[in-house]
């Protein structure tokens, strides 16, 4: 049982990675490269959905990281998971405190909306989803590592 736990945790804390990765190198590189207002359109979109599922991932993927450290507490590689564990504790953190307002502004806005510092927004909340992101795959390394 504990061994489908671990799978499972990896998959979903990897695809989790997959999707935020995703985001960072490959949807917002195109979407600055749409013409006039599309960008803007589709980052504000792309918030509404993934803001609507990213939590419950997040929050899910934490929650079986810490029952797979609970379960498996006397298993080798176990501080590799609690490790994993808090790194996920920080990327959520990070969200609330710093990615969760820039995203609720910016989903709401359109072309006629929009502030004129909506760019330096976005940038920022780049900034920020990079330094998550290398936190999540970090997190999911050492996943891995306690599956070996």
């Amino acid at each position: 049982m504990l061994n489908a736990l671990e799978v499972i945790t990896t998959v979903v804390v990897g695809v989790m990675v997959g999707v935020e990765f995703s985001v960072a190198f490959v949807m917002n590189r195109i979407f600055n490269a749409l013409p006039e207002d599309s960008g803007q359109l589709g980052r504000a979109h792309g918030g509404r959905m993934l803001g609507a599922v990213m939590p419950v991932w997040y929050i899910g993927s934490l929650a079986l990281v810490a029952v797979w450290a609970v379960a498996g507490w006397r298993h080798p590689g176990t501080g590799l998971v609690v490790t994993a564990g808090a790194l996920l504790m920080l990327s959520v953190i990070m969200s609330i405190l710093l990615l969760v307002p820039i995203n609720n502004r910016n989903k709401t806005w359109t072309p006629e909306n929009r502030p004129e510092d909506w760019k330096e927004q976005m940038n920022r909340w780049d900034r920020f989803h990079y330094f998550r992101v290398a936190v999540i795959i970090a997190a999911f390394a050492l996943l891995v590592a306690a599956l070996a």
